[in-house]
């Protein structure tokens, strides 16, 4: 995952809001978080899910894991939610 523009040596990360370490839980590299386990994405719905949530049977339940980084940019601090298909901005 791409870290935004800014982000220096000082910040925080979570996933679904439990705070990560660096070396334990995610290594940097760059301007890249590396996580040491794999991240849950909820996947594109196809058209029997669609329709099953379209008549009222089923919600969508998948897991679905947000990763936000905290950290200080011109005095102020800032969070950025990141995904697997974050691109820098």
């Amino acid at each position: 995952m791409h870290l935004p523009p800014g982000v220096g040596e000082s910040y925080e990360v979570y996933v679904n809001g439990i705070p990560q370490e660096p070396g334990r839980d995610f290594d940097r590299i760059g301007d890249e978080l590396v996580f040491r386990r794999a991240l849950a994405q909820e996947g594109r719905l196809g058209p029997i899910r669609w329709l099953s949530m379209l008549l009222g049977v089923a919600g969508t339940y998948r897991k679905h894991e947000t990763v936000d980084v905290i950290y200080e940019t011109d005095g102020r601090r800032t969070v950025a939610t990141l995904s697997p298909n974050t691109h820098r901005t």
